[in-house]
C-alpha cells in the first residue's frame, strides 16, 4: 500500500521499490528510493521532523533513516528557504559542502553556482567532479597542479586542507620540477627516477631549465609526455634568451636512453 509520501515502483526484476519524498513550501523533494516500504515511511517521517527540529547538520545520527546529502538538503531548505541537488549549506559570507559528516569543504559564494551543480566524488585521496565528461580535481580548479606537495607547492593558511577559499589557498610554486630550497631554486625532472637538472636564482630560469631539460630528453629518445612550464609574465624574446644560455646538467645532456 502506498502511504502519505512513499509511492511504489516497480524494478524491472518485477520487485517493488518504495520511493519517498514530501513538498515543503511548495518546493518538492526527492528523499530517495528504498527496498521497504518501512524504510521510506521512516524518511519521510524522520524528514517532516526535520523541518521542525532544531537540529544542526553536526547533530546527523549514525542511525538517521534520511542518506546524508538529503539531511543537508533539507537543513539547508529549513534555515536558507533553499535547496541545491549538492549537500550545500549557505553561511553567511561562504558555502560549505558537505562530502561526508566528517569532510566539510568551504567555497567562496563565486563557486556556488558551480557546486551547487557538480557532485564532489573521491578516488583514493583525490576529490574531483565530473564535468563535461572529464574528471576535474578540485585542487586544479584551484590552480593547485597534479603532485603538488602542500608546504613545499602549495598552503592552506588556516591549516583546513579542505578550505577551499581563495584566501586561504596560497600557490607556492606554481611550476613544474621546481622546488625552493633556502634562496635557490632547484629543478629535477623524473625520467624513470628524479635527475636533478641544476639550481637557479630565479623562479622563471628555473622553470625554462625545466623545458629545456625535456627538450633534450625528448631529442635523446626519452618516449614521455614531460609537462610544460608555461611563463605568462615575459616576453618570447626573453624566454629565448633564457633558454640559449641557462646551464643544465651534464647528467641530462649526456643521457642514453
Amino acid at each position: 500500500m502506498n502511504g502519505k509520501g512513499v509511492y511504489i515502483d516497480k524494478l524491472k526484476n518485477g520487485k517493488e521499490n518504495f520511493r519517498a519524498s514530501l513538498t515543503y513550501k511548495q518546493k518538492h523533494i526527492s528523499l530517495g528510493s528504498y527496498k521497504t516500504y518501512d524504510m521510506a515511511n521512516s524518511a519521510y517521517n524522520y524528514a517532516k521532523e526535520l523541518f521542525l527540529s532544531t537540529l544542526s547538520i553536526e547533530d546527523y545520527p549514525s542511525s538517521c533513516p534520511l542518506k546524508f546529502d538529503k539531511y543537508v538538503e533539507i537543513i539547508n531548505l529549513r534555515d536558507n528557504k533553499i535547496s541545491f541537488s549538492t549537500p550545500v549549506y549557505l553561511r553567511r559570507t561562504y558555502f560549505s559542502y558537505f562530502y561526508s559528516p566528517d569532510i566539510e569543504f568551504k567555497f567562496d559564494m563565486d563557486d556556488l553556482f558551480y557546486f551547487s551543480s557538480h557532485k564532489i566524488m573521491k578516488r583514493g585521496k583525490h576529490f574531483f567532479v565530473s564535468d563535461y565528461g572529464s574528471q576535474l580535481s578540485i585542487n586544479e580548479r584551484f590552480g593547485i597542479r597534479a603532485f603538488s606537495v602542500v608546504g613545499k607547492d602549495h598552503i592552506f593558511t588556516n591549516n583546513d586542507s579542505y578550505d577551499y577559499r581563495r584566501s586561504n589557498v596560497e600557490i607556492i610554486n606554481p611550476f613544474f620540477g621546481v622546488r625552493k630550497e633556502n634562496d635557490q631554486y632547484n629543478v629535477v625532472i623524473h625520467v624513470v627516477g628524479d635527475m636533478k637538472v641544476g639550481s637557479y636564482e630565479t623562479i622563471e630560469e628555473a622553470a625554462i631549465a625545466y623545458n629545456k631539460a625535456a627538450d633534450i630528453l625528448k631529442m635523446k629518445g626519452v618516449n614521455k609526455n614531460f609537462n610544460t612550464n608555461y611563463l605568462a609574465d615575459i616576453t618570447n624574446r626573453e624566454y629565448a634568451t633564457i633558454y640559449s644560455e641557462i646551464t643544465i646538467s651534464e647528467n641530462i645532456i649526456n643521457y642514453k636512453p
